[in-house]
């Protein structure tokens, strides 16, 4: 279950266990899409209030969540 499509449809299938591993598997890929974004925010100057603000989370939760993981460097992707 790799695909994005797939896992949307398997997360509504009628099989408890096939519903159960997509909803795992899509909240792992939202916690590294949020991660990847947040990295991006960071590197393109962003602050923690104004990342917290987009994600709906307080300023000390997102800090808490990323600041050791993330790097406000910039990279070649930027």
């Amino acid at each position: 279950m790799s695909d994005a499509t797939d896992l949307a449809t398997a997360a509504t299938s009628d099989d408890v266990a096939v519903g159960l591993r997509a909803a795992a598997a899509l909240r792992l890929l939202a916690e590294r899409l949020e991660e990847v974004q947040v990295a991006r925010a960071r590197r393109q100057g962003w602050s923690w209030q104004e990342i917290s603000g987009s994600l709906g989370v307080s300023k000390q939760a997102v800090h808490k969540k990323y600041a050791g993981r993330v790097s406000a460097q910039p990279t070649e992707e930027d």
